[in-house]
């Protein structure tokens, strides 16, 4: 199996820059990161601080999930109902400009393993 070329990566590199650029331009998005960096919140909790319609919360949320800038976790309560909670993934965003243009880089914040979250979850029941 061959390795792909540089070339590729860097293309790829490139889009996905483009892409983490995109998000970070649209105020909702940069929103709901600065709103979910110090923990996990609702769509509600996310809606009613950034002042947005839930369904922009929700469509913003899948693209920055996408990017790899969110995370998305189910939250079971006693009762059986469930929702989903949102955490941003990232700790510090550095953009680098050479002449191949702009990379960004993601430092992420450390995550819990399968297993773990699979035992959190379970305890939670």
């Amino acid at each position: 199996m061959s390795e792909p070329n540089r070339d590729d990566n860097d293309e790829r590199e490139r889009d996905r820059s483009h892409e983490i650029f995109a998000q970070l331009d649209d105020e909702y998005a940069r929103e709901i990161l600065v709103e979910t960096v110090g923990g996990s919140r609702s769509a509600h909790e996310l809606s009613e601080a950034c002042d947005a319609s839930l369904s922009t919360i929700y469509r913003r949320a899948e693209r920055l999930i996408d990017c790899g800038l969110l995370a998305e976790q189910t939250v079971v309560e006693d009762d059986g109902n469930h929702y989903s909670v949102y955490e941003a993934q990232l700790d510090n965003i550095t953009v680098d400009l050479d002449e191949d243009g702009f990379t960004v880089t993601i430092e992420s914040k450390p995550t819990e393993s399968l297993s773990d979250r699979f035992t959190n979850m379970w305890e939670g029941l």
